[in-house]
């Protein structure tokens, strides 16, 4: 599929962003094995998401989608069903990483796979844990997909994270669900928490105490009607496309601004952002605000320690923005990205070479000048939905038409962006 996308003086409106992809897999899954009916707003649109409620229904959980409501009839802990067939996470690393907690934990052998990109995404990381807890986990060479899982009884284990990852904490979290006594998770870097806030709302007994998440097993977890906040990383195409072009001003509504997720708008405000949150309040835990941005001079900046953590999934956008500042932008500590649908890295230099901007690439990170300019140029995501979403923001601010090869990538978390974006264009 390829889009072309034309440059714009401005953009300007009003944007309701889709559901959060983080929180929305999170519910789905804790809302099947909870004990009720839970109904879900909101709830993400995005393929991966889609794919996680495919697994749901393959381990025997019923769900219907009644207009922007997802309905799922949770069956309590143990009310999961062998599959008849390999669970399709598609191209989703968050579904298979935290289900393979749930899964490790039952009584049958399930089998996990996905699309090419996700087939060469390390699995390890989590195998390891799991394999502590007393799981038996083989993977294709060792470490990649697809994953097979003989479940059985799980142990409570003590776990220090070698490296800051929310899913990885989560799938130990969910997996602690299923063992007799306590699970602790250690960070040193705190990662994103909507596992914790979506657990405690569900019922579970979980504390936090500095870095160490602690969580009692075999819960009774009860149904709940929440509401999926707007996702702050498909927010973030938008703030920046406000900031590049002068004379932007837009209003996102219902944006998730968890504490462990707003470090991006902090960033975007130390480049020069003016950004205004008219409105804020709290559901199941999440806090959600309005975001008014509007364009201005943009200065530069550096990522790093444990800002990279916090803002790893929208970098690439970052990117553009560090183009067009006045100083640029560097970011260190960032071989995740490396690892994630592509190694966005390499993806995001190889467009930007295609635009006429430099970037020089690092082992961990990369740093683009700035005061530069984008130009007309056939650009390509790889399969990548944020590097798809990130070259249209850069295409808006060229010198001509940019033409998007497999664009359709964005579908994974936004299927409406290329939509929306031509809305607030007009």
């Amino acid at each position: 599929m390829k889009i072309t996308i034309s440059p714009a003086r401005s953009v300007s409106g009003t944007v309701l962003i889709p559901g959060d992809k983080s929180v929305s897999h999170r519910y789905a899954m804790l809302a099947s094995i909870a004990e009720g009916t839970s109904k879900i707003q909101n709830y993400s649109t995005g393929a991966d998401c889609q794919s996680t409620l495919g697994c749901m229904r393959a381990l025997g959980i019923q769900i219907d989608k009644t207009d922007n409501e997802v309905h799922v009839h949770g069956k309590g802990l143990n009310g999961l069903t062998a599959p008849a067939d390999t669970l399709d996470a598609g191209n989703s690393g968050s579904t298979i990483r935290m289900l393979s907690g749930i899964l490790a934990a039952q009584p049958f052998r399930s089998r996990v796979a996905g699309d090419e990109s996700l087939s060469r995404r390390p699995m390890a990381r989590i195998m390891k844990p799991l394999a502590e807890m007393g799981a038996s986990i083989t993977a294709h060479d060792g470490k990649f997909p697809p994953l097979e899982i003989q479940g059985g009884p799980v142990k409570a284990i003590d776990y220090a994270l070698p490296v800051a990852s929310a899913q990885v904490k989560t799938c130990v979290l969910f997996a602690g669900l299923y063992a007799d006594g306590t699970t602790t998770v250690r960070e040193s870097i705190r990662t994103r928490d909507h596992s914790e806030l979506a657990l405690r709302e569900f019922g579970a007994d979980i504390t936090r105490a500095g870095g160490v998440i602690s969580i009692e097993g075999k819960p009774a977890l009860q149904a709940r009607e929440l509401v999926v906040p707007g996702d702050l990383s498909s927010a973030a195409f938008f703030l920046v496309a406000a900031m590049i072009l002068p004379g932007s001003e837009l209003t996102l509504q219902a944006v998730g601004l968890n504490p462990t997720r707003s470090s991006l708008i902090d960033f975007l405000i130390s480049m020069g952002a003016d950004i205004k949150v008219p409105m804020l309040h709290e559901m199941g835990g999440e806090l959600i605000g309005n975001l008014r941005v509007r364009g201005g001079r943009i200065t530069g900046g550096l990522i790093e320690k444990a800002t990279t953590a916090a803002v790893i999934d929208e970098i690439p956008v970052l990117a553009v923005l560090g183009a067009l500042s006045e100083s640029g932008l560097t970011v260190r500590d960032a071989s995740e990205l490396r690892i994630k649908e592509t190694d966005r890295i390499a993806t995001m230099a190889e467009n930007f070479a295609r635009m006429g901007v430099k970037m020089d690439v690092l082992e961990d990170g990369f740093h683009v000048p700035g005061r530069q300019k984008f130009h007309a140029a056939e650009v390509d995501s790889f399969g990548d939905h944020r590097i798809a979403m990130a070259c249209a923001v850069a295409a808006l601010a060229a010198d001509g038409d940019c033409v998007i090869e497999n664009a359709g990538a964005a579908s994974v978390s936004y299927p409406e962006f290329y939509q929306t974006l031509r809305s607030i264009t007009a």
